[in-house]
């Protein structure tokens, strides 16, 4: 690990631990934590696959939701959290060793990986949009199916309601596949996942059906 990556960790820390939301809050403290490192992991995953500067997509997808240590009291700071988290991390990442355009190229990159929006000019490299596939890609993850099953009180649905958030599932799942991601190491990873989840919610919806009634022979 690099001195600038032990550094950006040590940040994150304080800042999460400073953070009275966070503190009000631990559990989204313990969440966004572990978001945090399974996207940076999934970002050296992406940055060895390609070539790409490991350091610094490492860094961008550790600081990625940086805003998130504040309160959001609208709708749309969380639209807005990239951008507010490019602001936020520019005066640290201009603490380390890195030039002006590493510094650049993840910020942009933070900025524009809720919406592909970002503030201010700068450039869609591979390893800015990098940042925001990274995150796509854990959301879309084992965690992920067990968190929005229990966030929809899934085993406690009637039936019916049941069945239409496993068909729903499947076709939002069918499209999403082919989005378009910047790199081939990253739309493998991404594909994985939600071949996974297809699978998951297939067998699922099998599962379901045999659950009410004895199956046609």
């Amino acid at each position: 690990m690099t001195e600038n990556i032990q550094r950006t960790i040590a940040f994150l820390q304080e800042q999460f631990e400073q953070s009275d939301f966070f503190n009000a809050n631990p559990a989204d403290r313990k969440y966004r934590w572990e978001h945090t490192m399974r996207v940076a992991n999934i970002g050296r995953q992406i940055a060895r696959g390609e070539g790409f500067d490991e350091e610094a997509l490492v860094i961008g997808c550790l600081l990625h939701d940086l805003s998130y240590v504040e309160t959001f009291s609208k709708e749309d700071d969380w639209l807005n959290h990239g951008r507010r988290a490019a602001k936020l991390a520019r005066p640290f990442l201009e603490t380390l060793d890195m030039t002006p355009e590493q510094v650049e190229e993840i910020c942009y990159g933070i900025a524009i990986h809720v919406d592909d929006e970002a503030d201010f000019e700068g450039e869609r490299t591979p390893l800015a949009r990098s940042i925001g596939d990274a995150d796509n890609i854990d959301r879309f993850d084992v965690y992920r199916i067990h968190e929005n099953l229990k966030n929809r009180s899934f085993t406690d649905l009637p039936y019916d309601e049941q069945m239409k958030l496993t068909d729903r599932a499947l076709m939002n799942l069918g499209k999403y596949r082919e989005m378009p991601l910047a790199t081939a190491t990253g739309t493998k990873l991404w594909q994985d996942r939600i071949d996974f989840q297809i699978q998951f919610f297939t067998r699922l919806k099998a599962q379901l059906e045999a659950s009410v009634g004895l199956l046609d022979s």
